[in-house]
């Protein structure tokens, strides 16, 4: 089966994203979003992440390899009437990640393609920022077990160093596990102006 097949089946019967469902690391950081300007949501599934982005009143495109999931998240777009500021496009984001300097925002989560990391921080422009949210290996349990998938410690602080830090957390293993978001990284960081 094709990755394209894949994803396709599996947002067939899924629910209408919300923007409650948005990413950990946009809603807690949503005062950091400009007023104005181009913004991505880069494999954006079903988007909810969009559909926050459109709220905030930022021109919104939608790319995701997954028909099925972009066909929900236009017609919550129009639900919610935003369907002018958001615009949906099939494309496989590992071999063709944004243009250099085509967006003020970009969204990434749970997903992780390595080679295409670079092209993230390129595509920002002056001032852009970029919030990325995806499964890390010093996980209690859950999410994937395929290492591709999950970051190293500190590998976002790396490979985005060009970007100024405007957010960040790695909770892990450390300390009381009941408590915050174990699984994942959150990262913001912001393209110099």
């Amino acid at each position: 089966m094709s990755q394209r097949a894949k994803w396709n089946a599996r947002y067939a019967s899924a629910e209408l994203p919300t923007v409650k469902q948005a990413c950990e690391v946009l809603r807690r950081n949503t005062g950091l979003l400009p007023e104005q300007g181009r913004a991505l949501d880069l494999a954006c599934g079903l988007g909810a992440n969009a559909l926050l982005l459109a709220e905030y009143g930022l021109e919104v495109q939608a790319w995701d390899l997954a028909d099925s999931a972009l066909e929900k998240l236009g017609a919550a777009a129009s639900q919610l009437n935003l369907a002018t500021a958001l615009s949906t496009l099939q494309r496989d984001a590992e071999t063709e990640p944004p243009e250099p300097s085509s967006f003020d925002v970009i969204v990434v989560s749970r997903f992780l393609h390595r080679p295409s990391l670079p092209a993230l921080a390129q595509a920002l422009r002056p001032g852009g920022l970029l919030f990325y949210q995806t499964f890390n290996r010093d996980k209690p349990a859950g999410g994937p077990g395929n290492p591709d998938f999950l970051l190293e410690p500190g590998e976002l602080l790396a490979v985005f160093s060009s970007l100024q830090l405007r957010f960040y957390q790695e909770y892990g293993r450390t300390g009381d596990q009941q408590y915050g978001n174990r699984h994942e990284t959150l990262f913001v960081g912001q393209a110099p102006r």
